[in-house]
């Protein structure tokens, strides 16, 4: 378990703060060896705020990890229970399963039963940073949405705050000028939180609590260092709704929310879409890295089209890569259950891998450090047929292992130099090692140049 560093309940324990003040704090010297950078140039970009380390000073257990345009590409794992299913033991399963392949922060996004002692046993079990939305738990405790007031919102973020949360979504940029902007849309706000608050704000006709009691969230960001992810209530959920006036006005709010915490020396993520075409991820990135001063940039996907349910793991991936590429700091990953139901342990295996791919493959595009040295150790252990070695370097080696044993298990067949596919004879590898030792051993003039 990584040091930490020695907070103070009455003081200002953010990150953020320490690296203003010149202060390289424990979770800093851990990311910098984690990610091959210089402590100095992690502080540096903490203080700008293109970085953050989300890292609440209760969660004990926590390992931190860094998240910004200049770190490895980060995945996010989601889970959580709803009111029709999983249990804490459940919970804990999928929360091994993110820890096991590889997810570097996780979601706790349950919505039913008992919130409180799942989220506590996710967070004592948890050495990665742990998100939550708490409005989901805050409409949990009273009766209708109507019921929701400004004080038992900010009263459950300091409640999780409490209890260890490392960030917290909160839709604090949809504002009640925006709303008109919805009914242009094809299906409106597939947001939960922003569908909560917008119903709240037209039902009151008031403005967005969250918005106007920011100044209070960041009292409490600033007491226990919880990094605020600021949610995209109006993120597009189909292709149709992609890069409209409302997602970009509730983005041009998030900048100025942004500005605000950095003011507070509190951490800030910018959350992002959603379902939007191939060629409009670039702009998307571009135009978020504009307006929020390169704050990093949590995406959702993208998913690159709507026609693939069951598969939604890989139409997302699709965008993932793009939007890494072009500078997104972390992936919120997509199970093969998206739109169609509650993921089960299985599903988040299959989103996890599939986001691990996305960012290491953006990582291997944007040459960050040692990025490829596992590609190519891979390549290595292909050309010399070491069949184990390949299964240690893949990113899910149960699987590697299952698929190759399929057809070919005897232990035996760990040492062959072909697989089932090519046989014996029809390997390419062996052939070429034949070709290559050919010409080791053939008279020079029979490559002179004719």
């Amino acid at each position: 378990m990584t040091k930490r560093t020695e907070y103070k309940l009455d003081g200002i324990n953010t990150q953020m703060y320490f690296a203003r003040q010149g202060i390289i704090t424990p979770e800093m010297e851990e990311v910098a060896k984690i990610e091959y950078l210089e402590p100095e140039f992690v502080r540096t970009e903490l203080a700008r705020g293109r970085m953050v380390v989300p890292a609440n000073i209760f969660h004990k257990k926590l390992n931190p990890t860094a998240i910004g345009i200049n770190a490895r590409t980060k995945i996010n794992s989601n889970i959580g229970n709803s009111a029709v299913s999983s249990d804490i033991d459940k919970e804990i399963e999928k929360l091994n399963m993110s820890v096991k392949y590889g997810a570097d922060t996780l979601m706790d996004l349950s919505t039913g039963g008992d919130i409180d002692s799942i989220r506590k046993a996710i967070i004592d079990n948890s050495p990665i940073p742990i998100g939550t939305v708490p409005i989901y738990q805050a409409l949990e405790e009273v009766e209708e949405i109507k019921d929701l007031t400004e004080d038992g919102l900010i009263a459950m973020i300091e409640h999780q705050a409490k209890q260890g949360v490392d960030y917290m979504t909160i839709h604090a940029g949809i504002k009640l000028h925006m709303m008109p902007m919805v009914s242009k849309r094809l299906m409106g706000i597939v947001s939960r939180g922003g569908s909560i608050i917008s119903e709240w704000m037209l039902y009151h006709h008031k403005e967005n609590p969250l918005y106007t009691g920011f100044d209070r969230i960041l009292e409490i960001a600033k007491k226990y260092d919880v990094t605020l992810s600021l949610g995209d209530a109006l993120r597009p959920g189909c292709l149709a709704d992609a890069s409209d006036e409302g997602q970009f006005a509730e983005l041009e709010t998030l900048g100025e929310l942004t500005k605000k915490a950095w003011a507070q020396d509190v951490q800030v993520m910018v959350e992002g879409p959603g379902h939007v075409p191939f060629d409009q991820i670039e702009m998307n990135v571009k135009k978020q890295i504009e307006l929020c001063d390169e704050a990093p940039f949590y995406v959702l996907g993208p998913i690159v089209t709507d026609i693939a349910p069951g598969y939604d793991h890989i139409t997302s991936a699709i965008g993932a890569t793009m939007a890494a590429y072009h500078g997104a700091a972390m992936l919120c990953y997509v199970t093969p259950k998206e739109h169609l139901g509650l993921p089960e342990v299985e599903d988040v295996r299959a989103g996890i891998i599939a986001y691990k791919i996305a960012a290491h493959s953006a990582d291997i595009a944007r040459h960050r450090p040692h990025a490829r040295e596992r590609d190519d150790a891979m390549s290595r252990a292909r050309y010399e047929f070491d069949w184990n070695k390949q299964f240690e370097l893949s990113m899910d080696p149960e699987m590697a292992r299952e698929m190759h044993d399929e057809t070919l298990p005897q232990e035996v067949f760990k040492e062959a130099e072909f697989c089932s596919m090519c046989g014996p004879k029809f390997c390419a590898y062996k052939i070429s090692q034949n070709v290559e030792e050919m010409t080791a051993n053939a008279p020079t003039a029979l490559f002179d140049k004719k």
